[in-house]
């Protein structure tokens, strides 16, 4: 991973992703420089699309509140937009039989999960999810790593796709993820063909579930507190800001406005 003093975007940016937990939030909340960050990046003319493994009912708050296009939640499963002519709008990816399938087999794996894994618990965000299921590791109970891979191996063992973030462990059955879900939100808001202008957008993370992100996106960046996983990397970003979370999110919107205005003189 390069400094972020070592990335030079171009004007041709058209937008940024960014992850939530522990890259837009610190502690759990989104501090003021990570959201004058986002405010910074839409006075610029850039889309911003947080996109994240928090569920939809967690998410449909802060679509409102936070100066974004959308929010596509349940790592790529459903897309949130607001507007204050038509309020609320959710895309899914999944049709609503397939979605209640699912939701019922997700079910039985969850609590499968909950009395065969010692200490693996539900996350306190469960009641708002919809396509996917989460244990928590991280965010209020604690998980060794055995513990995380065996819930993983369960999820998997069932026919689930299973990704770790810095906080849960989802899973869902499909074949989404944040990367289709990139494209899939690129393609709904502005007919445009994300995989033809992956040198275009910008993608921010900070785990393990950020990889198939990094491994795609030209402009890949990793907020300071990744090197919690560094070596669980296959795929790491390009390139690391100095500090974690919010404050690197802002640090590295400081770095694109900087290169944006110097190209522009």
């Amino acid at each position: 991973m390069l400094p972020l003093s070592d990335w030079h975007p171009s004007r041709d940016i058209i937008g940024v992703f960014t992850d939530i937990d522990d890259t837009l939030t610190t502690e759990g909340a989104i501090t003021p420089d990570a959201m004058q960050a986002l405010a910074d990046l839409k006075a610029a003319g850039l889309h911003v699309v947080p996109i994240t493994g928090r569920p939809v009912g967690w998410s449909e708050p802060f679509v409102s509140r936070w100066p974004v296009d959308a929010i596509v939640a349940e790592n790529g499963a459903v897309g949130l937009t607001h507007s204050p002519a038509q309020g609320l709008h959710k895309r899914y990816q999944q049709d609503a039989a397939t979605r209640a399938s699912n939701f019922h087999r997700m079910q039985q794996v969850l609590a499968q999960i909950e009395k065969s894994i010692p200490g693996a618990k539900r996350s306190q965000d469960s009641a708002g999810r919809e396509t996917d299921i989460a244990i928590d590791h991280s965010e209020f109970t604690h998980l060794t790593q055995a513990a995380i891979d065996q819930v993983v191996h369960t999820m998997q063992a069932a026919g689930m796709t299973a990704t770790v973030s810095s906080i849960h462990i989802n899973g869902w059955f499909g074949e989404h993820s944040k990367l289709s879900g990139a494209r899939w939100i690129v393609q709904q808001l502005w007919q445009r063909d994300l995989s033809a202008e992956m040198d275009r957008w910008i993608y921010v993370g900070d785990s393990t579930n950020d990889q198939l992100m990094f491994e795609h996106f030209t402009h890949s960046l990793g907020v300071g507190n990744i090197r919690r996983f560094e070596a669980q990397l296959t795929n790491p970003p390009r390139y690391i800001t100095p500090s974690e979370r919010g404050a690197g999110f802002a640090e590295m919107v400081e770095r694109l406005m900087q290169q944006i205005s110097a190209k522009s003189d």
